[in-house]
């Protein structure tokens, strides 16, 4: 399933996208974002940021982020994902602080971050060595243009940590808002206001995602029945299941899984969330 805490085992990667909604999730790595075309929203605790073509982002380590398409045009970014320990002396400020607005318009960006950003994306795949200095580089021109707060500050406390397993570990079962604030010790406003507050949805559409992501990594990777899989999704009834998965990907589950095997035959590597 599509984990709501992602470990990143290459030490450098590089991924070009055409950005999707995302839910909010967060993982050990530094995440850089480049939009290349188009335009996309970028949400880090509680803040929304517009992002369009040449504006750059750095996300930092252990932050809950997400993603949100809301134009209808072309949209296209790299994301660059880097281990931790290829930040040499930037380490303590990336375990610490964040930024307090994480993107840097396209005017604002320095010009060897762009030329980094170039030769990144020239060379595709690069190795721990060299993804070490462009980000080196990167971190040391960009620490000007922001201003660093305490990570402490951007909504990443121990109830939102909580909120987010408990729904991993128990997506597939039914759940209320009411039945997870009880597990949780909480009471439901409580936990309300974390889903409208920090991921900027509501409970139901959260609960959706986890489900939505699974199931889309069964139709992928399994040739398990489409009544299987809403059902092994945690989806009350297949009807809900077609209607949640239509709004979502603009397709039913039978074309999406279609669709992600013709282009498993024509050897393209393009994430089926993508389409």
């Amino acid at each position: 399933m599509q984990p709501s805490y992602e470990e990143q085992k290459e030490k450098f990667s590089i991924i070009k996208k055409k950005p999707h909604h995302v839910p909010p999730h967060l993982h050990n790595a530094i995440e850089l974002v480049y939009v290349i075309q188009g335009e996309l929203e970028l949400g880090v605790g509680y803040e929304l940021y517009h992002m369009e073509k040449g504006d750059f982002a750095i996300v930092f380590p252990d932050l809950i982020h997400h993603y949100q398409v809301l134009s209808k045009g072309e949209n296209e970014v790299y994301q660059f994902y880097a281990s931790l320990e290829l930040s040499g002396p930037f380490m303590s400020l990336l375990q610490k602080k964040c930024p307090e607005n994480p993107v840097i318009a396209r005017a604002e960006l320095h010009e060897e971050v762009k030329n980094a950003l170039g030769c990144l994306i020239k060379d595709k795949k690069v190795s721990g060595v060299v993804g070490q200095a462009y980000l080196q580089i990167i971190l040391y021109r960009c620490r000007k243009n922001f201003r660093f707060i305490e990570k402490d500050s951007v909504g990443s406390d121990d109830l939102i940590y909580a909120a987010m397993a408990y729904l991993l570990s128990h997506f597939q079962e039914e759940l209320t808002l009411g039945k997870v604030a009880e597990a949780l010790g909480v009471n439901k406003y409580t936990l309300s206001k974390i889903f409208s507050g920090i991921f900027h949805t509501n409970f139901n559409q959260y609960l959706n995602e986890i489900r939505l992501n699974y199931a889309t990594s069964l139709l992928e990777n399994t040739e398990m029945r489409i009544t299987d899989i809403y059902l092994e999704a945690g989806f009350e009834s297949q009807r809900t299941f077609n209607r949640t998965f239509q709004q979502r990907y603009n397709r039913t589950p039978s074309e999406y899984r279609k669709l992600c095997f013709e282009k498993w035959n024509m050897g393209k590597q393009e994430e089926p969330q993508e389409l």
